[in-house]
């Protein structure tokens, strides 16, 4: 029992358990959780294989994810066919659930946050992999371009770039704002300021709407709707401006 014990303890710290079976090589049985729980006596040990259960349960079952908010949260999500995501109900961050970007991107789509184009050459690649975007992605731009082409590129994708971050530091901002409106509300003799905090949260969407709204435009800007998406912008921007 006690080799047992400090086996089970060993994988289990090395998150090694899921698949885990029996020392003897001829051997591959694996045990059953009843007699991980009768063999492990540590809380501790316990619950990091507890852990380990539920994350390989939600790997297995293609309907729910994690929660992917970068300041870190430990809620499952559903995939309930929204496509893009929905809001977490603990943190209410919004993650896509089709793609690995850690945020909900619309109007850009998934392609679009895993393509990488060189400012210099205009080579596309895909940052995930590093491989080109040609044959195995859907678009390749040729590195031959004339210099004068590769420069307009460049400057039209800092425009875009530059935009793109803006609206993401204005988002941040107005997280800020509501985080500190927030704070001030809990003082006493303060008037309700549900409807403040209310309008920075809408503020937060339109900034993230329009940040994506870059990335979707620098990519589409040869379709025939682009005309009505660029006014459509252009309104959303003056009135999350005034807001």
């Amino acid at each position: 029992q006690p080799c047992w014990r400090e086996y089970l303890t060993t994988r289990i710290e090395q998150n090694m358990v899921v698949n885990c079976t029996c020392p003897i090589s001829e051997c591959r049985a694996q045990p059953t959780t009843a007699f991980i729980y009768s063999i492990v006596s540590s809380e501790e040990i316990i619950a990091k294989y507890e852990k380990a259960l539920l994350r390989r349960y939600v790997e297995c079952c293609s309907n729910l994810t994690w929660c992917t908010n970068p300041q870190g949260c430990d809620q499952i999500l559903l995939k309930d066919g929204l496509g893009y995501g929905a809001a977490c109900s603990k943190c209410s961050w919004i993650s896509c659930f089709n793609c690995n970007f850690p945020e909900a991107h619309y109007p850009a789509s998934c392609s679009h946050m895993s393509r990488m184009t060189c400012a210099k050459c205009n080579h596309g690649f895909c940052w995930r992999c590093l491989k080109p975007w040609r044959p195995n992605h859907k678009d390749y731009y040729n590195c031959s371009a004339m210099v004068s082409k590769a420069a307009w590129q460049e400057k039209r994708f800092q425009d875009y770039n530059e935009r793109c971050t803006f609206h993401h530091h204005a988002r941040e901002f107005a997280i800020g704002l509501r985080n500190s409106i927030s704070s001030i509300r809990q003082m006493p003799k303060i008037r309700n300021l549900t409807f403040v905090l209310d309008a920075c949260k809408v503020l937060e969407q339109a900034r993230k709407v329009l940040a994506y709204s870059c990335v979707y435009s620098y990519y589409n800007q040869d379709t025939e709707s682009m005309g009505i998406v660029e006014q459509q912008t252009e309104s959303l921007e003056l009135l999350t401006n005034a807001l």
